[in-house]
């Protein structure tokens, strides 16, 4: 079972979807609180988040910020509101993806099988070399500058997935399903943060991107060619 901590505030919700994702095979801890949340975090060392963003106490934004400043754990949140904001500013603090509330166990299922799936999925033997950028496929690390990059399962996946072709544009509806493998293809969100993520990583001026280039009204493609 995959150890999952849950962070819900309020106990019924948070009850009933931990009851429903243990049917579905996951190992849920559950914390109420942003501050129970980051010492349940550091205590039991979780395989996933799954993060709502409505906290009280430190918020949910401001935990998925520490999340990811202490490691690559893969961070799913929970919002009240589809609108720009709630998911926009989640995906800049470093979630890997978003479900709507009410969460319905069997899609929140699925996105955090989906996630998993990133953190552990490789690609062929070889080390791809792409100017001063190296990425090992083989044991998924990747150097820029002689330095390595400490990337989310989601961002190695995206990058593994643009730079195993390079020159060729893939559209953001392409990238959703080979990277989030989502079923709706109209959210083109969690494409663009996560490549300005990746970017502001890998590129030595992510305003002026050798490696992810924006192909307008379309989508990215990877270089140098």
């Amino acid at each position: 079972m995959v150890p999952i901590l849950l962070v819900e505030d309020d106990p019924l919700v948070g009850r009933g979807l931990q009851l429903a994702l243990t049917r579905h095979g996951h190992d849920v801890r559950v914390a109420e609180s942003g501050e129970d949340a980051l010492s349940e975090f550091h205590a039991s060392a979780p395989d996933l988040v799954v993060l709502d963003l409505m906290l009280p106490g430190i918020d949910g934004f401001e935990v998925c910020r520490r999340v990811r400043a202490a490691g690559q754990v893969p961070v799913i949140m929970l919002t009240a509101r589809g609108d720009d904001f709630d998911v926009v500013t989640g995906l800049a603090a470093g979630a890997d993806d978003y479900v709507i509330k009410p969460a319905q166990p069997t899609v929140l299922d699925a996105r955090i099988r989906a996630v998993l799936r990133r953190s552990t999925s490789s690609a062929d033997d070889d080390a791809r070399v792409h100017g001063d950028l190296r990425i090992d496929t083989a044991a998924l690390t990747v150097t820029a500058r002689g330095a390595p990059v400490q990337l989310t399962p989601t961002e190695l996946r995206l990058l593994l997935t643009v730079s195993r072709t390079p020159g060729r544009v893939m559209s953001r509806t392409q990238l959703l399903e080979q990277v989030w493998e989502h079923d709706y293809l109209g959210d083109s969100r969690l494409v663009d943060n996560c490549v300005q993520r990746l970017r502001a990583k890998i590129e030595v001026d992510p305003t002026s991107p050798v490696y992810i280039q924006t192909v307008r009204g379309f989508g990215y493609r990877f270089g140098p060619l």
